[in-house]
């Protein structure tokens, strides 16, 4: 399988980092999707000039639409808007990828820092894809066509049997819990979303070297997507509800 055979792909937090390659990736792929929507919430600002230059350049391919995952009512218009886009209103791969980190050990961390980064990093994913469900479920429904999937992007960092390899270097209370939700999420709703056809798996890609994973991290953002990329495009129903890395290892939860 190819990740080209996804007509067409949603990501969000989609301006810099591994969304951005993601997009990059996809759209400059022998096999392209048809479609890609990038979504970030802030599409006319400075920090998405690189995005603005790539969707330029694939003009026929990328869609950049603003999309902030913490807002409803962004997510319902960005909907809106891709439905109207989209080739036959149906939507075969979603990538929540947007994600927030507040670093800080018990004594660094309080109430805002632990709610900010579990709505961006758990209801957000979880608002994205029960509004973008429906043209999912026309995807499903179309005859021959590739199971789709929604990709939670997660962290080994979320492992509660890894936590003590790494804790002492970076504690991220906020982080490490809302992504341990996150494969919660992803659990719950591959179970419910299965009888539609849906495969949800959650998908850890990497240390890279990004704003969030810092100087120490040890992958490129290319290494890294190409990746995920090559997981995505093998996975199965046997998949659907696990945490893979970007080389498709299973995490312990």
């Amino acid at each position: 399988m190819n990740p080209g055979i996804y007509n067409s792909v949603l990501i969000t937090g989609s301006n810099r980092g591994i969304g951005l390659e993601l997009v990059r990736q996809l759209a400059e792929s022998v096999t392209s999707p048809s479609q890609i929507f990038a979504g970030c919430r802030d599409p006319g600002g400075p920090r998405s000039k690189a995005l603005q230059d790539l969707a330029q350049k694939h003009s026929n391919l990328i869609t950049v639409i603003p999309l902030d995952t913490t807002d409803p009512v962004s997510i319902k218009e960005a909907s809106q808007v891709v439905g109207r886009k989209l080739s036959g209103g149906s939507l075969s791969l979603l990538i929540n990828n947007a994600g927030m980190n507040i670093p800080g050990n018990l004594q660094q961390t309080g109430m805002k820092e632990m709610v900010d980064v579990y709505t961006t990093n758990v209801v957000g994913p979880m608002l994205v894809a029960k509004e973008f469900l429906p043209y999912m479920q026309r995807a499903s429904a179309l005859p021959g066509s590739q199971m789709p999937v929604i990709i939670n992007v997660s962290s080994i960092m979320s492992s509660i049997e890894k936590c003590h390899e790494r804790f002492s270097k970076s504690p991220a209370y906020a982080y490490r819990t809302s992504k341990a939700a996150l494969n919660m999420l992803t659990r719950c709703m591959a179970e419910e979303l299965k009888k539609d056809g849906i495969l949800v798996t959650a998908l850890h890609p990497g240390l890279v070297k990004t704003d969030m994973g810092g100087p120490q991290a040890h992958l490129t953002v290319v290494e890294s997507v190409s990746g995920m990329l090559r997981v995505i495009s093998s996975l199965t129903s046997e998949h659907s509800g696990t945490l893979l890395d970007w080389e498709g290892k299973g995490i312990p939860w």
